[in-house]
């Protein structure tokens, strides 16, 4: 199921590249957050005997919603101006940038071969960007780097605002929907005679992107990672950018260079190795209690996914 949830995130990129060739940015991500939001509140609504929102959800859903909003505004600006592939790899140095965001009580200094390994990570950024030739980076490029950033900084804060408290991950969900529908309907008013103009696969590569990158990724990232090792769960979410390049080559057409092949090499290898790094470095620290968060009654714990 997580190696599902991966495939599904690295053909995310191309997705919503071609999605942007039909619709404007800003008409594809309110589309996208209004389908996942309706699906989300039917779930909610369908769950009988739930219990209401908390403030807790409320309270870090509708922050979490803001900050998600950013991301996806960097990564679908970005991924309209560069290669899928690329933007597969680039956004991976997420994995690396978390635990450098993330650096609360008790976590303990990083060993220096972790910043090797984000040395190495940056360095294949360079590679990527430059596997047409030494010129001056691609937009499409920095946009994904900053929404590299910001991604980490997102997945630090759900890990801070969720910890030790009752929040279900499907009510988070649809209130994060809902915000970002309420952010985009502004911005996308002016675009709305555009959808009568889509036809059938456009309105497939939006249904995509809302209900199986967004409403199916992240449940079944949730129950899956309930039965499994958290360093499984990661190996596995991590061969995102593997299929972010695979899409991008076999079904999309685009090529890489033999610079940006070696970027591309690198990349994989130094989040990986970083990864490893970081998980091994939290491992020897484990008198320290792991985060958890309950879902349903049930702990869950918390991994470092690189949700797209």
């Amino acid at each position: 199921m997580l190696l599902l949830v991966a495939v599904v995130w690295g053909s995310s990129y191309l997705v919503a590249k071609t999605a942007t060739e039909a619709l404007p940015v800003l008409m594809v991500l309110w589309v996208r957050y209004a389908l996942s939001a309706a699906a989300c509140l039917a779930l909610v609504g369908a769950r009988r005997g739930g219990r209401r929102l908390t403030r807790d959800e409320l309270r870090a859903g509708g922050l979490l919603g803001v900050t998600q909003a950013a991301v996806l505004v960097l990564e679908t600006y970005g991924v309209a101006h560069t290669s899928a592939a690329n933007a597969g790899l680039v956004i991976s140095l997420t994995i690396v940038l978390t635990p450098l965001v993330d650096r609360g009580p008790g976590r303990g200094r990083l060993p220096g071969r972790f910043f090797a390994a984000t040395g190495v990570c940056l360095l294949a950024v360079v590679l990527l960007m430059s596997g047409h030739g030494f010129a001056a980076p691609r937009s499409g490029d920095l946009l994904m780097l900053a929404a590299a950033v910001v991604r980490a900084g997102h997945v630090a804060l759900v890990g801070r605002l969720t910890a030790g408290r009752a929040i279900r991950p499907l009510q988070l969900t649809a209130i994060q929907t809902v915000v970002g529908t309420a952010l985009f309907t502004v911005p996308a008013a002016s675009h709305l005679p555009a959808l009568g103009n889509l036809g059938a696969a456009d309105w497939a590569r939006l249904g995509y992107l809302a209900l199986f990158c967004s409403v199916f990724a992240f449940l079944a990232q949730t129950w899956a990672v309930q039965t499994t090792s958290a360093s499984r769960a990661s190996l596995l979410l991590g061969t995102e950018p593997v299929w972010a390049v695979a899409a991008g080559i076999c079904l999309g057409g685009e090529h890489l260079t033999a610079v940006a092949l070696l970027g591309a090499a690198l990349m994989v290898t130094g989040t990986y190795c970083g990864q490893h790094i970081e998980r091994h470095h939290r491992a020897r620290g484990a008198e320290v209690t792991p985060e958890s968060t309950e879902i349903e009654g049930t702990p869950c714990r918390s991994t470092t996914p690189t949700t797209a």
